[in-house]
Order: structure tokens, then C-alpha cells, then sequence
């Protein structure tokens, strides 16, 4: 596979500088003008939140035409009654670029929101997920592999392939599709992926359901039980 031009550089803060900032709730997150043509994302701080302890993190990515509030819902309930952060981030176009052609722009918009979150609010290193669904599941992929210095966990939900990537690192890898799933059918997708990923030595928990191109709920909660158990 391609090596990463570039890989994510972005990282947690023992004691973030502007942990003022932080409190629980649906916060925005504007782009920077200078960062045109980058979407706004949006985070999501669960109730419990407590400044004075590092917090789960899941980055979770949109699918194809989506937006960051599809990539936010992924794993609600479940996450925020486990007291972990949500930051769903937004394509600058209709889906990801590793999707596209190569990663470039995305990861750097990736890297930017990171690093702005990293400065407010404290992170748990050992429990920073990456996550998506569909092409979101399949450009995270990516960023683990390719940033496996950072994420502990990733979570593919419905992935389509692999984009070309490098190597970094061993997160977790939780992969869930649907048997009926006529938009990345599982035979083509996920079940050729996943041995891919063992034969590599990626530790991967596989969860096959009965159903189409969706995440049910029981996928969620157990996807953040596998994250954060």
C-alpha cells in the first residue's frame, strides 16, 4: 500500500490551555476563515463531562452526502451515557478524499479540528477512537492505520475497501455490516477486509448482523462497549 504523505500530528494535552472553554452540550466548531473550503463540525460533550478528568474520544465520520450531524449520531446514545466525547467531522467535498483520489486536504482539516478540541478539553490517549459509516468507515480505517500513533481504537461501520495508507502503529479495529446490505455488499467489503486486517496483525472484533446499509442500535452499544470496556 501507498505510504501517507503526511500523517495526523495533532495530540492530546496533559493540561489543556483553554480547559475553561469546555463544557458539556452540542458545540459548533466554525472553520477558520484561512481554511476555506472546510465545513463546520460539531461536538458533542456528554453531561457528565468533569474537567478535571481525561474524557474518551471518538472522531466519527460521516458516509457519502452527509453531513457531521449523521456522523454525531452513530454512536448515541450509547457513547454520551458512557461519558465519552463525540467529534464528527465534515468532508470538504460530498464524501472523503481518501475515498476520491488521494488523502490530502481531509486529513489536514482533520488534524486542525483535532488540535482545537486537544486545547480545550482533555482526552484519555488510551481510549481515542476513530470511526464512520460507509465511506466515512472506510476513510477511518485510513486515518488508524495511517495515524496509529494517536487512535487506540477504530470503528468501521459498514466499510467499503481500504484506502491506500500507510502504517503506523496497532489500534483496535471493530468492524460491523449488514448481510443484506445492497449498497457495499459484505461479500465485496467487510469480509474481505477483515482478513486482510488479521493477516496483517490487527486485533479485530467483526460483527456480522442481520439487516442492510445501517447501524442498528445493539451495533452501537456494542461498539462502545468493545471501545471503552
Amino acid at each position: 500500500m501507498k505510504a501517507l504523505a503526511k500523517t495526523l500530528h495533532a495530540q492530546p494535552a496533559a493540561a489543556p490551555a483553554l480547559s475553561g472553554e469546555g463544557r458539556p452540550g452540542v458545540h459548533r466548531i466554525e472553520p477558520a476563515a484561512a481554511e476555506a473550503p472546510a465545513r463546520a463540525a460539531l461536538l458533542q460533550v456528554p453531561a457528565s463531562w468533569d474537567p478535571d478528568r481525561p474524557a474518551p474520544l471518538a472522531l466519527m465520520l460521516h458516509g457519502s452526502g452527509g453531513d457531521p450531524q449523521q456522523g454525531l449520531s452513530l454512536l448515541q446514545p450509547a457513547a454520551d451515557a458512557a461519558g465519552a466525547i463525540v467529534l464528527a467531522a465534515a468532508s470538504i467535498e460530498y464524501t472523503w478524499d481518501g475515498v476520491l483520489k488521494e488523502i490530502g486536504p481531509d486529513l489536514e482539516s482533520i488534524d486542525r479540528l483535532l488540535g482545537w478540541v486537544f486545547s480545550r478539553y482533555g482526552i484519555d490517549a488510551q481510549r481515542l477512537a476513530v470511526g464512520g459509516f460507509s465511506d466515512g468507515a472506510s476513510y477511518a480505517l485510513a486515518l488508524a492505520l495511517g495515524s496509529g500513533h494517536l487512535f487506540s481504537h477504530c470503528v468501521a461501520l459498514s466499510p467499503g475497501f481500504i484506502p491506500p495508507t500507510g502504517a503506523l502503529g496497532r489500534p483496535a479495529v471493530f468492524i460491523s455490516h449488514g448481510t443484506g446490505d445492497r449498497v457495499l455488499p459484505i461479500t465485496h467489503c467487510s469480509r474481505r477486509i477483515v482478513p486482510a486486517l488479521q493477516q496483517a496483525g490487527y486485533e479485530v472484533q467483526y460483527r456480522e448482523f442481520s439487516g442492510g446499509h445501517e447501524v442498528p442500535p445493539q451495533i452501537a452499544g456494542a461498539a462502545v462497549r468493545w471501545w471503552l470496556g
